[in-house]
């Protein structure tokens, strides 16, 4: 193998090409997260024949310019293209490949540049598909803790600090109930410009919207305990391309670095070598048309085709406590831990099933639907849905929150939706539903005001009332016994 580097569009870039005469297909990789930390994957790359280009994103380690998350991947990244493509060691053809925000600018190359530039195929791991999708739910409520994470690390820095956020912390445990919220990078004792600028983005979908346009092949790759699992899974269902799979397993956002308490043995996959097996597959068209892939049984230590969906199943969860709460946003429901508190006035309703007469495997959407009030201008509603199997500790399973401000009917039911799951529950295994007004600090506080929660500086108190009997837990239930699939099957064939 042969190494070098090389400045592309007045970027920094690393080549790594396969040994032999060439020429050979490509991989491109651009990433704010420093090229030398890919040289072991540009080494398996050229190892199964492609060669590898890796590029620090504009503003990032050794590349120049000033650092603008989401704003100039497209242009930088056709500007990569078009220098690959006119390389005598390139055979016309690249791969555009990454991981998080690497995955996104994959994707505004292969849905946003000019077809000159665009890539052959598309590689795209917990995709970041832009500003407004990874600060915000659906709903709008603000993902706090990890994009204060990922902001103090990376933002407005040519370089990284992983565990920025995790000193500060550390010298102030409550830093992220000091309001109001644009005030975090003083308190952090960072200039962090971009922090207010990214509560601004509220328009999801630029990129979404683009991808049943797509005119290449797609491999998506997530994990049932990632932030971004939504996302990956409609990126799918919607791409355009002569073909799309889909790899979604227990795992969080590391992938097979971060299993999951459900991931088993047979969910160690080998990614590297399933990347470049499938990249041969769609540069010569070998991929049958059409969306397949693999859906992991997390619990079940499995493997199912990817779309495969339970009938839906309506439960009836039993009040335990709580039909009348407050939430306080000084005491909120922390998103950190599952214990519910036992005395004093409850923070939240609780309810819960009773324990499963056998095993269900709960393949598909999860949702609630409730009829509550709350008494302030706007509230936030939680919903943490938890496993409590006989013999072990509690666990999450889901979770969503919904914003309803005071234009919402009050007296109407609504539904929470809770994400995806694909998960065995043991027989003996009791679901605990908690509804809140909170779910800090993954999820900032809704002051109860009306006012934005990253700009207010006065916090309310909210008094709410559930009706236990209309709270309807929605699961979608597996009605035989799942046949186990091979993943490489699914996504070469």
């Amino acid at each position: 193998m042969t190494s070098f580097p090389a400045t592309v569009g007045g970027l920094a870039t690393e080549v790594r090409l396969p040994a032999g005469a060439g020429p050979f297909p490509a991989v491109l990789i651009r990433t704010p997260y420093d090229r030398a930390r890919h040289r072991a994957e540009a080494e398996g790359w050229a190892r199964c024949g492609f060669a590898a280009v890796v590029q620090d994103v504009r503003g990032r380690f050794a590349s120049p310019g000033a650092w603008h998350p989401y704003r100039n991947e497209a242009a930088d990244g056709a500007a990569a293209a078009r220098w690959i493509r006119r390389q005598p060691w390139n055979d016309g053809r690249f791969v555009a490949a990454g991981a998080s925000y690497a995955a996104h600018c994959a994707l505004v190359l292969a849905l946003e540049a000019l077809p000159e530039a665009r890539p052959d195929a598309v590689i795209a791991a917990v995709p970041a598909l832009g500003a407004a999708e990874t600060a915000r739910e659906p709903s709008g409520v603000e993902r706090l803790l990890a994009r204060a994470g990922w902001w103090a690390a990376h933002g407005d820095r040519p370089d990284s600090d992983e565990a920025a956020l995790d000193r500060a912390l550390a010298a102030d445990p409550g830093l992220l109930t000091h309001l109001p919220l644009t005030g975090l990078p003083e308190r952090i004792g960072r200039d962090l410009p971009s922090w207010t600028g990214l509560w601004r983005h509220r328009e999801r979908g630029r990129l979404s919207s683009r991808a049943p346009h797509a005119g290449m092949p797609l491999l998506a790759v997530g994990g049932h305990h990632d932030h971004f699992t939504e996302d990956t899974v409609a990126l799918w269902r919607t791409w355009g391309g002569p073909s799309a799979r889909l790899l979604l397993g227990p795992w969080g956002h590391g992938l097979v670095a971060a299993p999951g308490a459900d991931a088993g043995p047979s969910h160690r996959v080998a990614l590297g070598a399933l990347y470049a097996r499938w990249a041969r597959r769609a540069l010569t068209r070998d991929l049958a048309p059409g969306r397949h892939g693999a859906l992991a049984l997390g619990g079940g230590d499995l493997w199912l085709p990817a779309g495969t969906e339970g009938e839906p199943r309506r439960l009836r969860p039993r009040l335990l406590h709580g039909t009348a709460f407050t939430a306080d946003p000084d005491r909120p429901v922390r998103s950190d831990g599952l214990t519910v508190p036992t005395g004093g006035a409850p923070d939240r309703c609780v309810l819960a099933t009773p324990p499963l007469p056998r095993p269900l495997d709960a393949v598909g959407p999860v949702r609630i639907r409730l009829r509550a009030t709350a008494d302030t201008p706007s509230a936030d509603w939680a919903a943490r849905l938890v496993a409590l199997p006989p013999d072990a500790p509690a666990e999450r399973l889901a979770v969503g929150v919904l914003r309803r401000g005071e234009t919402d009917d009050r007296r109407a039911e609504f539904t929470v939706e809770l994400g995806r799951l694909a998960r065995r529950l043991r027989a003996g295994t009791r679901l605990r539903l908690e509804i809140a007004g909170h779910h800090f600090p993954a999820h900032a506080r809704n002051p109860h005001t009306g006012d934005d929660p990253v700009t207010a500086d006065r916090l309310l108190a909210s008094r709410r009332d559930v009706d236990p009997a209309s709270v309807t837990l929605t699961l979608h239930v597996l009605t035989a016994r799942p046949t186990s699939t091979d993943p490489a099957k699914e996504l070469l064939r």
